[in-house]
């Protein structure tokens, strides 16, 4: 027999559990996207390294530490799932191929002082994403998609004609990752087996390249300052523990709170190459930029309507 107030108690508890859900999964998620936003910091303290082995000992170093994760968790089974054809190892290799040309593309174009450019590219993903579903997955676009592909456009031509060259940072960076999200949609693993996996896949060929580098002379380890080795072996964790946050905060958070939250990288990185690497910025990008955050605002606003409606 319930007790006079009981249901409400109840509810009152649910309610309250599921806000220090909410409040929790917005700080989870909201420090993965301010960590990634300051990678460049980290990435700058190696400079002296080249990107190709930057990223080869972020692959091997975050091995090990996702393994260590996966054996805390217990979930070593859940990675079988990308070895049971050959199809889902494919998709799981070229997710992988993806994953790292965007990261040694990300780390060269920080370390040769473009973090603005890098930043764009985040900013660009949504409307990637949206071009990628209209092409590859057939479908319908809404007006205020098409809008913000738009303006998306419109910003890459005035980039072309206005500052002289083509964003191809931007423009890779923005592809690799949008692709890399769209298999990962085909992908049947989590975020931490998936990514487990992506690194098992190219640590044969990661760590070949360090043991040549280091044979040949070319290699950092046991010839740079402790420092910079110090900050050369932390790949690994830097690597895995904003996935963490994310993963974290992804489980407790509407998809649209977490759309918009993933802005907040880019737009920490964009603040970090304008005002502390004082990175060149024209008249001509301000517009460019202002028309892609035109085009991100539609996004969202978008997004945050489709939802409503089906609610």
């Amino acid at each position: 027999m319930t007790p006079p107030g009981g249901t409400r108690m109840v509810t009152d508890l649910t309610t309250d559990t599921k806000h220090q859900d909410g409040a929790a999964g917005f700080l989870y998620a909201l420090s993965a996207f301010l960590l990634w936003g300051t990678f460049p910091i980290y990435w700058k303290q190696m400079q002296g390294v080249s990107a190709f082995e930057l990223i080869a000992h972020r692959i091997v170093w975050s091995l090990f530490f996702l393994l260590l994760v996966q054996a805390w968790r217990r979930r070593y089974g859940a990675m079988l799932a990308a070895f049971t054809s050959w199809s889902s190892f494919g998709v799981n290799l070229l997710s992988s191929v993806l994953l790292t040309a965007n990261w040694t593309i990300y780390v060269w174009a920080v370390n040769r002082g473009n973090v603005i450019e890098s930043s764009l590219g985040y900013f660009l993903v949504p409307i990637a994403n949206v071009a990628i579903g209209s092409l590859l997955l057939h479908e319908r676009l809404r007006p205020l998609q098409w809008c913000a592909i738009a303006f998306a456009a419109a910003a890459v031509a005035l980039l072309l004609f206005g500052v002289g060259h083509v964003p191809w940072i931007a423009l890779s960076i923005a592809a690799t990752w949008a692709g890399y999200g769209f298999l990962k949609k085909k992908s049947p693993l989590g975020p931490i087996a998936g990514l487990t996996i992506e690194t098992f896949v190219l640590f044969p060929l990661a760590a070949a390249a360090l043991f040549w580098w280091h044979h040949t002379g070319e290699g950092a380890l046991g010839r740079v300052d402790a420092r910079t080795h110090a900050f050369i072996l932390c790949a690994g964790i830097v690597t895995a523990v904003p996935l963490l946050l994310f993963a974290s905060g992804a489980q407790r958070l509407r998809f649209t709170t977490l759309g918009l939250l993933q802005y907040v990288s880019p737009t920490v990185q964009f603040l970090l190459g304008y005002f502390l690497y004082r990175e060149p910025f024209s008249s001509s990008q301000f517009v460019a930029y202002a028309l892609i955050w035109s085009g991100l605002i539609l996004y969202s606003a978008d997004g945050f309507w489709s939802q409503r409606k089906r609610l």
